[in-house]
Protein backbone atom coordinates (compact mmCIF):
# COMPACT_ATOMS: atom_id res chain seq x y z
CA UNK A 1 0.00 0.00 0.00
CA UNK A 2 1.16 3.55 -1.11
CA UNK A 3 2.20 6.10 1.34
CA UNK A 4 -0.25 8.98 1.32
CA UNK A 5 1.73 12.23 0.43
CA UNK A 6 1.07 15.01 2.73
CA UNK A 7 -0.31 18.41 1.28
CA UNK A 8 1.73 21.66 1.36
CA UNK A 9 1.01 25.01 0.56
CA UNK A 10 1.08 24.66 -2.66
CA UNK A 11 -1.51 21.85 -3.13
CA UNK A 12 -4.55 24.42 -4.07
CA UNK A 13 -5.07 25.64 -0.29
CA UNK A 14 -5.47 29.06 -0.63
CA UNK A 15 -4.12 31.08 2.45
CA UNK A 16 -5.31 34.65 3.69
CA UNK A 17 -3.07 37.97 3.80
CA UNK A 18 -2.26 37.67 7.38
CA UNK A 19 -1.27 33.72 7.19
CA UNK A 20 0.73 35.13 3.92
CA UNK A 21 2.65 37.55 5.95
CA UNK A 22 2.89 35.11 8.61
CA UNK A 23 4.70 32.56 6.52
CA UNK A 24 7.13 35.56 5.11
CA UNK A 25 8.00 36.39 8.53
CA UNK A 26 8.94 32.85 9.23
CA UNK A 27 10.84 32.25 5.83
CA UNK A 28 13.09 35.09 6.59
CA UNK A 29 13.22 34.39 10.26
CA UNK A 30 14.55 30.56 9.53
CA UNK A 31 16.92 31.87 7.19
CA UNK A 32 17.99 35.71 7.44
CA UNK A 33 20.34 34.80 10.92
CA UNK A 34 22.76 32.97 8.80
CA UNK A 35 23.67 35.82 6.68
CA UNK A 36 25.15 39.69 8.09
CA UNK A 37 24.21 40.83 4.63
CA UNK A 38 20.92 41.08 3.02
CA UNK A 39 20.33 41.96 -0.58
CA UNK A 40 17.08 42.85 -2.30
CA UNK A 41 16.98 42.35 -5.68
CA UNK A 42 14.28 45.05 -7.28
CA UNK A 43 13.27 45.42 -10.99
CA UNK A 44 10.53 47.96 -10.07
CA UNK A 45 7.51 45.94 -10.78
CA UNK A 46 4.92 44.33 -8.36
CA UNK A 47 6.62 41.57 -6.90
CA UNK A 48 9.81 43.03 -6.07
CA UNK A 49 7.95 46.34 -5.22
CA UNK A 50 5.38 44.57 -2.71
CA UNK A 51 8.52 42.73 -1.69
CA UNK A 52 10.62 45.60 -0.82
CA UNK A 53 8.10 47.30 0.90
CA UNK A 54 7.13 45.16 2.97
CA UNK A 55 10.64 43.68 4.32
CA UNK A 56 11.32 47.81 4.92
CA UNK A 57 7.79 47.60 6.98
CA UNK A 58 8.27 44.44 9.06
CA UNK A 59 12.03 45.85 10.23
CA UNK A 60 10.21 49.17 11.00
CA UNK A 61 7.50 47.52 12.98
CA UNK A 62 9.94 44.90 14.79
CA UNK A 63 8.19 41.79 13.61
CA UNK A 64 11.79 41.46 11.82
CA UNK A 65 15.46 41.91 13.24
CA UNK A 66 17.70 44.03 10.91
CA UNK A 67 20.28 42.48 8.92
CA UNK A 68 23.88 44.05 9.77
CA UNK A 69 24.07 45.36 6.54
CA UNK A 70 21.07 45.75 4.14
CA UNK A 71 21.72 46.99 0.73
CA UNK A 72 18.79 47.46 -2.30
CA UNK A 73 19.84 47.14 -5.74
CA UNK A 74 17.62 48.59 -8.31
CA UNK A 75 18.29 46.70 -11.81
CA UNK A 76 17.69 50.38 -14.00
CA UNK A 77 17.47 48.73 -17.61
CA UNK A 78 17.08 52.38 -19.04
CA UNK A 79 13.64 51.01 -21.00
CA UNK A 80 11.03 50.65 -17.71
CA UNK A 81 7.83 51.63 -18.12
CA UNK A 82 7.80 55.62 -17.38
CA UNK A 83 5.17 54.89 -14.26
CA UNK A 84 7.67 52.31 -12.89
CA UNK A 85 10.63 54.23 -13.51
CA UNK A 86 9.10 57.16 -11.77
CA UNK A 87 7.74 55.35 -8.91
CA UNK A 88 11.28 53.86 -8.71
CA UNK A 89 12.90 56.86 -8.32
CA UNK A 90 10.22 57.80 -5.72
CA UNK A 91 10.62 55.20 -3.17
CA UNK A 92 14.39 55.58 -3.98
CA UNK A 93 13.85 58.67 -2.00
CA UNK A 94 11.99 57.51 0.39
CA UNK A 95 14.77 54.54 0.94
CA UNK A 96 17.46 56.62 1.53
CA UNK A 97 15.84 59.12 3.56
CA UNK A 98 15.49 56.69 5.64
CA UNK A 99 18.99 55.11 5.64
CA UNK A 100 18.87 52.23 3.63
CA UNK A 101 21.58 52.06 1.00
CA UNK A 102 20.45 51.92 -2.31
CA UNK A 103 22.64 50.77 -5.50
CA UNK A 104 21.25 51.76 -9.05
CA UNK A 105 22.70 48.88 -11.42
CA UNK A 106 22.78 49.72 -14.74
CA UNK A 107 24.38 47.76 -17.70
CA UNK A 108 27.82 49.79 -18.43
CA UNK A 109 27.23 52.29 -21.56
CA UNK A 110 28.17 49.96 -24.10
CA UNK A 111 25.97 47.57 -23.52
CA UNK A 112 22.79 49.54 -23.02
CA UNK A 113 19.89 48.78 -25.58
CA UNK A 114 19.82 51.49 -28.08
CA UNK A 115 23.55 51.95 -27.64
CA UNK A 116 24.12 48.24 -28.35
CA UNK A 117 21.69 47.95 -31.63
CA UNK A 118 22.43 51.67 -32.93
CA UNK A 119 26.12 51.82 -31.84
CA UNK A 120 27.48 48.79 -32.88
CA UNK A 121 24.85 47.55 -35.57
CA UNK A 122 22.94 44.50 -33.54
CA UNK A 123 19.48 44.44 -34.72
CA UNK A 124 16.63 44.43 -32.28
CA UNK A 125 15.85 41.40 -30.35
CA UNK A 126 13.73 38.66 -31.23
CA UNK A 127 12.23 35.19 -29.60
CA UNK A 128 13.52 33.07 -31.96
CA UNK A 129 16.95 32.79 -32.02
CA UNK A 130 18.62 36.37 -31.01
CA UNK A 131 16.83 37.18 -27.73
CA UNK A 132 19.85 39.03 -26.61
CA UNK A 133 18.40 41.94 -24.82
CA UNK A 134 17.48 40.52 -20.98
CA UNK A 135 20.68 39.31 -19.89
CA UNK A 136 22.70 42.18 -21.09
CA UNK A 137 21.09 44.57 -19.79
CA UNK A 138 19.20 43.37 -16.64
CA UNK A 139 20.76 40.05 -15.53
CA UNK A 140 24.23 40.19 -16.08
CA UNK A 141 24.70 43.72 -14.78
CA UNK A 142 22.65 42.15 -11.63
CA UNK A 143 24.85 39.33 -10.99
CA UNK A 144 27.82 41.88 -11.33
CA UNK A 145 26.51 43.72 -8.43
CA UNK A 146 25.55 41.38 -6.33
CA UNK A 147 29.41 39.60 -7.31
CA UNK A 148 30.99 42.38 -5.72
CA UNK A 149 28.67 42.41 -2.94
CA UNK A 150 29.52 38.80 -2.04
CA UNK A 151 33.10 39.36 -2.53
CA UNK A 152 32.58 42.80 0.12
CA UNK A 153 31.54 40.57 2.60
CA UNK A 154 32.93 38.45 5.19
CA UNK A 155 30.21 36.14 6.58
CA UNK A 156 27.32 35.43 3.72
CA UNK A 157 25.14 37.23 2.15
CA UNK A 158 21.03 36.75 1.37
CA UNK A 159 19.26 37.77 -1.68
CA UNK A 160 16.01 38.13 -1.50
CA UNK A 161 13.90 38.22 -4.27
CA UNK A 162 10.54 38.65 -5.34
CA UNK A 163 9.88 35.14 -7.05
CA UNK A 164 6.38 34.03 -6.80
CA UNK A 165 4.91 30.54 -7.45
CA UNK A 166 2.14 30.83 -10.53
CA UNK A 167 3.76 34.07 -12.09
CA UNK A 168 5.82 32.04 -14.54
CA UNK A 169 5.14 28.54 -15.67
CA UNK A 170 8.80 28.01 -16.83
CA UNK A 171 9.87 29.48 -13.52
CA UNK A 172 7.67 27.60 -11.23
CA UNK A 173 9.35 24.13 -12.90
CA UNK A 174 12.61 25.42 -11.41
CA UNK A 175 10.30 25.74 -8.15
CA UNK A 176 9.37 22.25 -8.01
CA UNK A 177 12.73 20.97 -8.78
CA UNK A 178 14.00 23.19 -5.87
CA UNK A 179 11.94 24.06 -3.05
CA UNK A 180 12.91 21.27 -1.32
CA UNK A 181 16.59 22.07 -1.43
CA UNK A 182 19.16 22.56 1.52
CA UNK A 183 16.65 21.63 3.98
CA UNK A 184 13.77 24.08 2.75
CA UNK A 185 10.02 23.03 3.76
CA UNK A 186 7.07 24.22 1.72
CA UNK A 187 5.65 27.33 3.11
CA UNK A 188 9.54 28.67 4.14
CA UNK A 189 10.40 30.04 0.73
CA UNK A 190 12.77 28.99 -2.07
CA UNK A 191 15.85 29.28 -0.25
CA UNK A 192 19.09 28.14 -2.17
CA UNK A 193 22.71 27.98 -1.17
CA UNK A 194 24.33 29.12 -4.42
CA UNK A 195 28.12 28.71 -3.13
CA UNK A 196 30.03 28.18 -0.27
CA UNK A 197 30.97 31.14 -0.35
CA UNK A 198 28.01 31.84 1.85
CA UNK A 199 25.68 33.14 -0.75
CA UNK A 200 21.87 32.24 -1.08
CA UNK A 201 18.96 33.05 -2.31
CA UNK A 202 15.18 32.98 -0.37
CA UNK A 203 11.94 33.92 -2.08
CA UNK A 204 10.00 34.88 0.85
CA UNK A 205 6.60 35.51 -0.95
CA UNK A 206 6.84 32.48 -2.73
CA UNK A 207 3.65 31.75 -1.83
CA UNK A 208 1.72 34.77 -2.57
CA UNK A 209 -1.25 35.05 -5.01
CA UNK A 210 -1.39 38.16 -7.44
CA UNK A 211 -4.20 39.21 -5.69
CA UNK A 212 -2.15 39.44 -2.33
CA UNK A 213 0.48 41.11 -3.81
CA UNK A 214 -1.94 44.10 -4.69
CA UNK A 215 -3.69 44.21 -1.18
CA UNK A 216 0.04 44.63 0.08
CA UNK A 217 0.76 47.56 -2.46
CA UNK A 218 -2.16 48.95 -1.50
CA UNK A 219 -1.66 49.19 2.39
CA UNK A 220 1.48 50.31 1.58
CA UNK A 221 0.56 53.41 -0.10
CA UNK A 222 -0.86 54.83 3.33
CA UNK A 223 1.45 55.84 5.91
CA UNK A 224 0.48 52.88 8.26
CA UNK A 225 2.76 50.80 6.19
CA UNK A 226 5.41 53.62 4.77
CA UNK A 227 3.51 55.35 2.61
CA UNK A 228 5.29 54.04 -0.52
CA UNK A 229 3.70 55.70 -4.10
CA UNK A 230 2.61 52.17 -5.18
CA UNK A 231 -0.68 53.69 -6.39
CA UNK A 232 1.31 54.23 -9.75
CA UNK A 233 2.18 50.83 -9.27
CA UNK A 234 -1.29 49.98 -9.86
CA UNK A 235 -1.81 52.48 -12.69
CA UNK A 236 0.93 51.15 -14.87
CA UNK A 237 -0.83 47.65 -14.33
CA UNK A 238 -4.17 48.75 -14.81
CA UNK A 239 -5.89 50.27 -11.77
CA UNK A 240 -8.54 48.66 -9.80
CA UNK A 241 -8.79 46.19 -12.72
CA UNK A 242 -5.08 45.01 -12.05
CA UNK A 243 -5.62 41.47 -10.76
CA UNK A 244 -8.01 40.77 -13.07
CA UNK A 245 -5.77 42.37 -15.78
CA UNK A 246 -2.60 40.61 -14.38
CA UNK A 247 -0.44 42.40 -17.13
CA UNK A 248 3.58 41.52 -17.10
CA UNK A 249 5.76 44.45 -17.87
CA UNK A 250 8.81 44.45 -19.23
CA UNK A 251 10.59 46.98 -21.23
CA UNK A 252 8.73 49.69 -23.17
CA UNK A 253 7.72 48.73 -26.29
CA UNK A 254 9.20 45.42 -26.03
CA UNK A 255 10.35 43.64 -28.96
CA UNK A 256 9.67 40.26 -28.06
CA UNK A 257 5.89 40.61 -26.10
CA UNK A 258 2.92 39.73 -28.71
CA UNK A 259 1.91 43.05 -27.87
CA UNK A 260 2.13 45.91 -25.32
CA UNK A 261 -0.61 45.13 -22.91
CA UNK A 262 1.02 47.32 -19.60
CA UNK A 263 1.42 49.80 -22.09
CA UNK A 264 -1.78 49.61 -23.50
CA UNK A 265 -3.31 50.35 -19.82
CA UNK A 266 -0.74 52.97 -19.33
CA UNK A 267 -2.11 55.04 -22.31
CA UNK A 268 -5.66 54.56 -20.26
CA UNK A 269 -5.00 56.32 -17.61
CA UNK A 270 -5.82 60.21 -18.36
CA UNK A 271 -2.35 61.50 -16.47
CA UNK A 272 0.01 59.03 -18.85
CA UNK A 273 -2.05 59.60 -22.43
CA UNK A 274 1.36 61.22 -23.86
CA UNK A 275 3.00 58.17 -23.69
CA UNK A 276 1.52 57.34 -27.11
CA UNK A 277 4.36 58.04 -29.32
CA UNK A 278 5.80 55.08 -27.33
CA UNK A 279 3.79 52.95 -29.41
CA UNK A 280 5.76 53.33 -32.26
CA UNK A 281 8.92 51.98 -31.07
CA UNK A 282 7.57 48.36 -31.87
CA UNK A 283 6.88 49.20 -35.57
CA UNK A 284 10.51 50.91 -35.81
CA UNK A 285 12.06 47.66 -34.52
CA UNK A 286 9.99 45.87 -37.42
CA UNK A 287 11.27 48.08 -39.93
CA UNK A 288 14.94 48.02 -39.01
CA UNK A 289 14.48 43.87 -39.15
CA UNK A 290 13.64 44.51 -42.44
CA UNK A 291 16.64 43.39 -45.55
CA UNK A 292 16.83 46.83 -46.53
CA UNK A 293 17.77 48.04 -43.53
CA UNK A 294 20.44 45.03 -43.09
CA UNK A 295 23.86 43.64 -44.73
CA UNK A 296 23.63 39.76 -45.89
CA UNK A 297 26.86 38.10 -45.75
CA UNK A 298 28.47 37.67 -49.20
CA UNK A 299 28.88 34.67 -51.45
CA UNK A 300 30.59 32.01 -48.87
CA UNK A 301 33.89 30.31 -49.69
CA UNK A 302 33.31 26.79 -50.37
CA UNK A 303 34.56 24.07 -48.21
CA UNK A 304 36.48 20.52 -49.00
CA UNK A 305 33.14 18.88 -49.29
CA UNK A 306 31.11 21.03 -51.08
CA UNK A 307 29.28 23.06 -49.15
CA UNK A 308 28.95 26.02 -47.41
CA UNK A 309 28.42 25.83 -44.51
CA UNK A 310 26.13 26.84 -41.71
CA UNK A 311 23.79 29.45 -42.35
CA UNK A 312 24.98 31.12 -45.70
CA UNK A 313 23.71 34.34 -46.85
CA UNK A 314 22.72 35.22 -43.47
CA UNK A 315 21.41 38.42 -42.96
CA UNK A 316 23.01 40.72 -40.34
CA UNK A 317 23.27 43.90 -38.79
CA UNK A 318 22.11 46.96 -38.91
CA UNK A 319 23.47 49.80 -41.95
CA UNK A 320 24.82 52.91 -40.67
CA UNK A 321 22.34 54.48 -42.42
CA UNK A 322 19.32 52.35 -40.85
CA UNK A 323 21.12 53.24 -37.39
CA UNK A 324 20.78 57.55 -37.79
CA UNK A 325 17.27 57.14 -39.12
CA UNK A 326 16.45 55.05 -36.06
CA UNK A 327 18.05 56.96 -33.80
CA UNK A 328 16.43 60.55 -35.34
CA UNK A 329 12.72 58.33 -34.83
CA UNK A 330 13.72 57.50 -31.56
CA UNK A 331 14.55 60.93 -30.07
CA UNK A 332 11.44 62.22 -32.06
CA UNK A 333 9.22 60.17 -30.00
CA UNK A 334 11.22 60.75 -26.81
CA UNK A 335 10.40 64.21 -27.24
CA UNK A 336 6.99 64.12 -28.12
CA UNK A 337 6.78 62.05 -24.95
CA UNK A 338 7.74 64.90 -23.08
CA UNK A 339 5.57 67.38 -21.76
CA UNK A 340 5.20 70.26 -19.20
CA UNK A 341 4.01 69.20 -15.51
CA UNK A 342 4.93 65.50 -16.61
CA UNK A 343 7.84 63.24 -15.41
CA UNK A 344 10.61 63.22 -17.95
CA UNK A 345 10.91 60.40 -19.91
CA UNK A 346 14.25 59.74 -20.51
CA UNK A 347 15.27 56.50 -22.39
CA UNK A 348 17.51 57.75 -24.35
CA UNK A 349 19.79 60.11 -22.59
CA UNK A 350 22.76 62.88 -24.21
CA UNK A 351 25.33 60.24 -23.03
CA UNK A 352 23.47 57.63 -25.43
CA UNK A 353 22.76 59.57 -27.82
CA UNK A 354 27.11 61.08 -28.12
CA UNK A 355 28.14 57.39 -27.45
CA UNK A 356 26.01 56.21 -30.99
CA UNK A 357 26.91 58.84 -33.00
CA UNK A 358 30.53 57.92 -31.81
CA UNK A 359 30.23 54.42 -32.94
CA UNK A 360 28.62 54.96 -36.15
CA UNK A 361 31.13 57.66 -37.06
CA UNK A 362 33.79 55.45 -36.18
CA UNK A 363 32.19 52.74 -38.25
CA UNK A 364 31.67 50.41 -35.47
CA UNK A 365 30.09 46.89 -36.59
CA UNK A 366 29.46 43.67 -35.24
CA UNK A 367 32.43 40.88 -34.51
CA UNK A 368 33.30 39.11 -37.76
CA UNK A 369 31.35 42.29 -39.44
CA UNK A 370 33.60 44.65 -41.73
CA UNK A 371 30.74 46.99 -43.01
CA UNK A 372 31.49 45.90 -46.69
CA UNK A 373 29.13 43.24 -47.49
CA UNK A 374 26.36 43.85 -49.59
CA UNK A 375 22.79 44.72 -48.66
CA UNK A 376 20.52 41.92 -47.85
CA UNK A 377 17.75 43.50 -50.53
CA UNK A 378 20.56 43.61 -52.82
CA UNK A 379 19.59 39.96 -55.22
CA UNK A 380 22.13 37.30 -55.43
CA UNK A 381 22.99 33.98 -56.82
CA UNK A 382 23.12 30.94 -54.91
CA UNK A 383 24.32 27.58 -56.51
CA UNK A 384 22.14 24.51 -55.93
CA UNK A 385 23.59 21.09 -57.31
CA UNK A 386 25.58 23.00 -59.59
CA UNK A 387 22.75 25.35 -60.62
CA UNK A 388 23.29 29.06 -60.41
CA UNK A 389 19.79 30.56 -59.16
CA UNK A 390 18.74 34.04 -58.60
CA UNK A 391 17.38 34.99 -55.25
CA UNK A 392 16.10 37.70 -53.38
CA UNK A 393 16.49 37.67 -49.52
CA UNK A 394 14.08 34.80 -48.56
CA UNK A 395 12.10 34.55 -52.49
CA UNK A 396 12.97 32.16 -55.23
CA UNK A 397 13.35 33.72 -58.91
Amino acid sequence: MSRARQNTLFDGIRIGFDDAIQLTIDSVKAYGARHSVWCIAWSGGKDSTALLTLIIWLIETGQLDPPKRLIVCYADTRMELPPLSTAAYMIIDLLRQRGVEVRIVMAEMDKRFFVYMLGRGVPPPNNNTFRWCTRQIKVDPMATEIGRIVEASESGVLMLTGVRQGESAVRDGRIAMSCGRDGAECGQGWYQQMSGDGFATLAPILHWRVCLIWDWLVMAGGNKHGGWPTSILAEAYGGDEATEINARTGCVGCPLANQDTALDVVLHHRDWKHLAPLKELRPLYRELREPCNRLRQPQPERLKNGSVGKNPYRMGPLTLEARRYALDRILDIQSRCNVPGRPVVDILNGDETARIEELIAANTWPRKWSGDEPLASEPYEEILNGVRQARLWGIGT
